[in-house]
């Protein structure tokens, strides 16, 4: 089949991309090498999404946002405020929503709910026109050809508008062994994506050395919506606060340990109230008395950035574009931030008749995006480097980094304008 747009990787970042654009009249091919029930239904991972201000804007746009809050209004929750811990140490770097002109920081919403609002916001844009074709169940295998214009060919005239009838287009091979073509074609399979090794597109990988151990709990003193990032000494702790449970009353939060892979493994098979005791020993009983309620899951930390976001005929978004280390709570923020940007440039393209895959156009939105993400996934990774050492000049320099970034206002009202995507 021939495509205006086809797009490998029907996770959030790809349904998102093919949401926007529904109802411009562009054909779109959506490829998952999922079957179509795990995109319907996908299952409870684990990951919870603390979302800027600026995303749940674009999330409303695209109509997300009402179907999870129509499906469960509960879980929707704010973030309030933030604050930073280091150590053992009570004092905290307090970034509060006050600093700003909202009433709250961000929100949280559960990776899994995200998935399957987007997948029925796609599924019914394309019984409504019939311009969406998902192709679940095998990916994008070989990529064939990127272009009739690699041979030294030129776009046909009039080209823009349709994808059929043209020379100028990306030919890939699927795993049932047809073939598609396409006037674009655009990776959003994963910071791993297979699809940007095979358009021949590197990248450079920082493994942290540590993985990350996510799961939802219970705990006696309230949270109050302010999220945590703890610096602990030789382990690194995160607090997502949810809304108490509708039925229970009790206070629920999602809970993120980070440490080497060989100290994870023991604490996924233990059993329920002994990890409960042992998280509640980590977070130094602050939390009180804390429980598991949910599954528990596992997740290597490694920064991936691309050496380039475009090719011939061809973008990546989502952690395709920049895969961030989960410390600024940035990931799905750039990626929905990568997804408006190129659909803002192919809305405007195609609405005035020129090639959605023209060069010109490839390279503004390498350019916009680059801008907006690599410097602070740079920083992201000093940030991560620097208070996970646990030599004694670091400890000392990052308490000395706390108590400056608390007395300096500006400063955190950086910090602040960074975590509502006001920046």
């Amino acid at each position: 089949m021939d495509f205006d747009l086809l797009i490998s990787g029907a996770g959030p970042a790809g349904l998102c991309l093919a949401r926007a654009l529904a109802d411009t009249g562009l054909t779109i091919g959506l490829v998952e090498q999922q079957p179509r029930e795990a995109l319907e239904n996908a299952a409870f991972d684990g990951r919870e999404i603390a979302m800027t201000q600026r995303s749940a804007s674009l999330m409303r746009e695209l109509g997300l946002w009402q179907r999870i809050h129509d499906t469960d209004p509960a879980a929707l929750s704010p973030l309030r405020d933030a604050k930073v811990l280091n150590g053992a140490s009570p004092f905290s770097m307090m970034i509060g929503h006050t600093l700003t002109n909202r009433s709250e920081l961000g929100w949280l919403v559960s990776n899994h709910l995200i998935r399957r609002a987007a997948f029925a916001e796609v599924d019914a844009a394309a019984k409504a026109h019939g311009r969406i074709t998902l192709m679940t169940g095998q990916p994008i295998t070989r990529v064939l050809s990127q272009g009739a214009a690699a041979a030294g060919s030129a776009p046909a005239a009039g080209s823009a508008g349709s994808a059929a009838g043209t020379g100028d287009m990306t030919e890939v091979l699927l795993a049932d062994g047809t073939t598609h073509r396409a006037r674009l074609l655009v990776a959003a399979d994963s910071r791993f994506s297979p699809t940007r090794r095979a358009m021949g597109v590197g990248a450079s990988i920082h493994d942290f050395g540590r993985t990350m151990l996510v799961c939802q709990m219970t705990h006696e003193v309230p949270h109050n919506h302010v999220a945590w990032e703890w610096f602990d000494y030789g382990q690194t702790l995160a607090l997502l606060p949810m809304n108490d449970d509708p039925v229970t009353g009790e206070h629920r939060a999602s809970t993120v340990l980070t440490l080497p892979h060989q100290r994870i493994e023991p604490l996924l098979t233990m059993d329920e109230e002994a990890f409960g005791e042992e998280m509640s020993r980590r977070y130094h009983g602050r939390l009180g008395k804390m429980k598991l309620t949910s599954t528990r899951h596992n997740y290597p930390l490694v920064g991936v950035m691309p050496h380039r976001l475009v090719a011939r005929r061809f973008a990546c978004v989502g952690d395709a574009a920049v895969g961030m280390h989960p410390v600024t709570a940035h990931g799905f923020n750039f990626g929905l931030l990568s997804v408006n940007t190129l659909a803002d440039e192919l809305r405007l393209a195609h609405a005035s008749g020129k090639d959605i895959g023209s060069p010109d156009l490839l390279a503004r939105y390498e350019r916009r995006h680059m801008l907006a993400t690599r410097p602070l996934y740079e920083v992201t990774r000093l940030i991560a480097t620097l208070y996970t050492t646990e030599a004694a000049p670091a400890k000392l320099l990052r308490n000395a980094a706390l108590h400056l970034g608390q007395r300096f206002t500006p400063f955190r009202k950086l910090v602040a304008a960074s975590l509502t995507g006001s920046l």
